[in-house]
């Protein structure tokens, strides 16, 4: 409320006959009142629902939803039990075991209780060509490459009790947790938290077909918990160091993101390709890239403050507009102004033959008016919708509109000079940076996207300039 009083937007409810003043008490009573009860009746809405997902868990095994586990795909298990449902055409589903997938998880479960190792069986289902759970369903993981069986992969496939045919809910949990918690009016984020196992809801029967069987399973879950693998459901750690290159690493061998690393109070970068992902000598990739933070900063800093420097703004704008792809005139906003002319022309025809439908008119006559300008709306629509949806390239920019946009890099190399490390690292961000570690060539190519702006360099570490 205090937001939309600053910005002088009316708020209007039934209970008080129409709009809200801020400045009266009983008001702001009111407001806090059905808040509350909102609130409220949200919780137990919430707990109605968990209640009847665990009892439907539970009791009749029923498959909740969600991605099919590796080795199961989904199939029909009959119409809703809820009539309102059924009606709907809904309809129930099981897990039955995928004739592809399913002999891969009794593999891995046999090599597993016969001594090997994560990594060992890692590297022997990649050396077989058998696709990993990402390359086997891409469509839902389209952030991972798929090009070989991960070491977590294989873990998370030993530690899922659902293999044993049982039914298992409420692993996971969403928290809503606040953005900022001395702003409270910023609202929150909902995160995926895993729940402690005696807080897992079970079937009491065997609600699916099993793919290994109870003692094998308890067995492994021996095996890794005497190890020291099995899943803990501990706070994540926070990182000692605020490394300020987080997220912007990338290897120039396999295109991956590097891992902030910390060893002798030194921060590193590192890619260790070949112990996350099994590819079986798919290329050619050190075991282990490392990178010091501290020998790429300083000349990352001394580059930006070179090109954003005052004498140099001229010729870092003149190779801005350079650097901007050639593009074709936009044609989708002409064609987009054309069918919104015609929508609203038939919008206002329609107002006026329901003005004559209520008048008393021919309801005949009215009907075939109607359905011709319907039918050239829908055109129109259409023909909207295709403009729209047409991949047009950005308007090139000309050096003016480049001068007003970097206008206010003084003040980046102003925070550059001496900075904190957070600070760096939300101008860095700010700028889109993008860092590709040659270890061959011992260099590091930089990129940064300002905007649709484009600039570049190569800089050399460990002793280079």
């Amino acid at each position: 409320m205090p937001v939309f009083s600053h910005y002088g937007v009316g708020l209007w409810m039934p209970e008080v006959g129409g709009a809200i003043d801020p400045e009266s008490e009983a008001h702001y009573l009111i407001m806090s009142v059905f808040g509350g009860m909102s609130k409220g009746e949200r919780t137990r809405v919430k707990v109605r629902v968990r209640t009847a997902m665990t009892s439907q868990a539970k009791i009749e095994g029923r498959f909740l939803g969600g991605r099919p586990p590796y080795g199961y795909r989904l199939a029909d298990a009959g119409p809703q039990p809820n009539p309102s449902k059924a009606a709907d055409g809904r309809r129930l589903h099981k897990l039955e075991p995928d004739p592809t997938t399913a002999p891969v998880v009794r593999r891995i479960f046999a090599m597993y209780l016969a001594n090997n190792g994560y990594f060992a069986i890692a590297e022997a289902l990649t050396r077989d060509g058998i696709a990993s759970p990402s390359a086997a369903d891409p469509a839902r993981n389209p952030h991972r490459t798929g090009e070989g069986w991960a070491k977590s992969a294989v873990k998370n496939i030993l530690s899922n009790p659902r293999y044993t045919g049982r039914q298992v809910w409420n692993k996971q949990r969403k928290d809503e947790v606040l953005l900022d918690v001395n702003d409270v009016a910023l609202g929150y984020e909902t995160r995926m938290r895993w729940n402690d196992k005696n807080s897992w809801v079970w079937s009491d029967t065997i609600a699916h077909p099993p793919l290994v069987t109870v003692n094998d399973f308890e067995l492994a879950q021996t095996i890794m918990n005497a190890s020291g693998s099995g899943r803990i459901s501990a706070q994540p750690r926070k990182a000692r160091y605020p490394y300020i290159l987080r997220g912007l690493m990338l290897c120039g061998l396999c295109g991956r993101k590097m891992q902030s690393h910390q060893a002798h109070e030194t921060a590193y970068y590192r890619c260790r390709y070949p112990n996350e992902y099994a590819l079986a000598n798919h290329i050619q990739h050190p075991r282990n890239i490392y990178v010091a933070e501290r020998d790429i900063v300083p000349a990352l800093d001394n580059w930006l403050l070179t090109v954003f420097a005052p004498h140099r703004l001229t010729d870092t704008i003149r190779r801005l507009h350079a650097a901007q792809p050639h593009t074709e005139p936009n044609t989708a906003t002409p064609n987009i102004t054309a069918a919104n002319k015609i929508i609203a022309a038939c919008d206002a025809k329609l107002l006026q033959y329901r003005a004559i439908a209520d008048a008393g008119g021919d309801a005949t006559t009215i009907a075939t008016w109607i359905a011709e300008v319907n039918a050239q709306r829908a055109a129109a629509l259409a023909q909207r919708d295709t403009a729209t949806a047409q991949k047009q390239a950005p308007d090139r920019l000309t050096e003016n509109d480049i001068r007003r946009l970097v206008g206010s890099f003084d003040n980046i190399r102003n925070t550059l000079r001496d900075a904190r490390s957070e600070d760096k690292r939300t101008v860095y961000r700010e700028l889109r940076l993008t860092l590709t570690y040659n270890p061959g060539q011992n260099k590091i190519s930089v990129e940064a996207k300002p905007d649709a702006d484009y600039c570049g360099v190569t800089v050399r570490v460990r002793g280079g300039t």
